[in-house]
């Protein structure tokens, strides 16, 4: 399929390590080899996009303006929400683009600056996952501190924390991995720069970057999953120990929507990028990698807004207005 759609560039996939040439492009295959779904694809990536565009800025716009949103929890929510739609748009654009024009190429630097803020942005939603985690932590195991902890000055540090924290590692790991050597063939067998695909086609012994491939995800990811379940084991003891069973309800239902959230976008960023690569992994990566670029994003304003009815007042009120 590869050599039927891109038959300029067999030659090219043929050539021995010895003779290297300077990459100036590289081809995003995405969905290539499913072109009679071109356009059932671009038709619901495209309502998806907009669906996670309007879902997510809502839930910005109700965390501005009802003044009961006006806590440490609904400002969180309002953060990752921004995070969501500028997560989405490194990669869904481009999708979109390349599956309208069927022009998959993608320059050296764009792929090496789509993959930047890709790792950028996928580290701050870890950072701010687990910041949630620990403002629902104080909020139900320490209830009459809470006010005093998690005020606004300690909320906007944490918040600036999140977006900025991954950023020198992330830029240091991708100026690492685009200064490789690339020989051979320049397709990527994924819908954007990820690193797995980007490496393979690194040539010579990579064994150095697939370490720290590892590496960054056990300090960006695992970490800030243990501590999501150090914070909600925790949680969970507390609520259990509460002598009413109103109470308990109310307490799982606000960690309820996070717990689902993060479950989805930590399982398949873990499964992606830690577990063994085997043959035919590619294609188990790239489904994968939609549950964390659009299905997170997607579901995000509607597990928030059909699981906790502080939103859905501030909703009717907006609808109302």
């Amino acid at each position: 399929m590869v050599n039927v759609l891109f038959p300029q560039m067999k030659h090219q996939e043929q050539q021995p390590e010895e003779n290297l040439t300077k990459l100036v492009e590289f081809v995003l295959l995405d969905f290539a080899d499913v072109p009679h779904l071109r356009w059932f694809l671009f038709g619901s990536f495209l309502i998806i996009y907009i669906i996670i565009f309007l879902g997510n800025g809502i839930i910005i716009l109700i965390t501005k303006l009802d003044p009961a949103l006006q806590t440490p929890m609904y400002f969180f929510l309002g953060n990752f929400s921004l995070l969501e739609i500028c997560y989405v748009s490194v990669t869904l654009p481009r999708m979109l683009t390349n599956l309208w024009t069927q022009q998959r190429t993608i320059s050296f630097t764009a792929c090496a600056a789509q993959m930047c803020w890709f790792l950028m942005l996928g580290v701050a939603e870890c950072f701010l996952l687990a910041v949630m985690a620990y403002d629902r932590y104080m909020a139900i195991c320490s209830p009459l501190r809470y006010p005093l902890v998690m005020n606004y000055k300690v909320c906007v540090q944490l918040v600036v924390g999140s977006w900025i924290g991954g950023i020198p590692v992330q830029i240091g790991q991708t100026l690492q991995l685009f200064s490789l050597p690339f020989c051979g063939s320049n397709l990527i067998n994924h819908f954007f720069c990820d690193i797995p695909p980007v490496l393979k086609l690194a040539c010579g012994n990579t064994s150095v970057n697939e370490l720290m491939v590892y590496a960054v995800a056990v300090l960006f990811v695992t970490v800030p999953f243990l501590l999501i379940l150090i914070s909600y084991g925790k949680i969970i003891s507390t609520v259990l120990k509460l002598p009413s069973a109103t109470s308990r309800a109310k307490a799982f239902s606000t960690c309820s929507s996070h717990l689902t959230v993060v479950s989805l976008f930590f399982g398949s960023v873990i499964i992606t990028y830690l577990r063994p690569k085997t043959h035919g992994s590619a294609r188990t990566d790239k489904v994968l990698s939609l549950f964390y670029t659009i299905m997170t994003p997607l579901f995000n304003p509607m597990i928030y807004s059909l699981r906790n009815r502080d939103v859905v007042v501030a909703l009717r009120k907006l609808l109302c207005k």
